[in-house]
């Protein structure tokens, strides 16, 4: 599996771990930067991991920035991206079984490298609960408000 990682340079230390983890893993892994401690804004990095998951370049996004917050905003600001910020491991995996999120961001400020390596695990290995016809009706329905909101209706 291909996985997209991105940060701003709050989150740029703990990208780079990640990374290598991912690596060791045995996953292909897109780095979009950033790439030193300079500042930087963290929407840039938002879209650009975006746009790789939305591209299918990597099947799932990992996003870093100092809290996460600013980040799954951005991030969910991409229609076809649903981000989610998580802290535990059970919001990681349930993210993806029972919403099909796609982009997993963490507070590189706020957790530390071996909680941050559980929840990349927990992100990576759940799936989309397919079978299950209340979640694609759900992910349908936000689905539905995206259309909604892009045709300003």
């Amino acid at each position: 599996m291909e996985v997209v990682v991105g940060a701003d340079h709050a989150g740029y230390e703990l990208k780079e771990v990640i990374k290598a983890y991912l690596k060791e893993k045995g996953y292909d892994v897109i780095d979009v930067g950033t790439d030193s401690l300079e500042a930087v804004d963290y929407p840039d990095f938002a879209r650009a991991v975006g746009e790789e998951v939305l591209r299918g370049e990597g099947r799932r996004g990992v996003l870093i920035c100092g809290s996460g917050v600013g980040a799954s905003i951005a991030a969910n600001k991409i229609p076809g991206i649903r981000a989610a910020i998580c802290h535990d491991t059970y919001s990681a995996r349930q993210g993806v079984e029972h919403d099909d999120m796609n982009v997993l961001t963490l507070g590189g400020r706020i957790i530390g490298v071996e909680v941050a390596k559980e929840l990349v695990n927990a992100f990576l290995s759940a799936e989309f609960s397919r079978n299950e016809e209340r979640h694609v009706r759900r992910v349908g329905k936000i689905k539905a408000i995206e259309r909604e909101f892009l045709s300003g209706k």
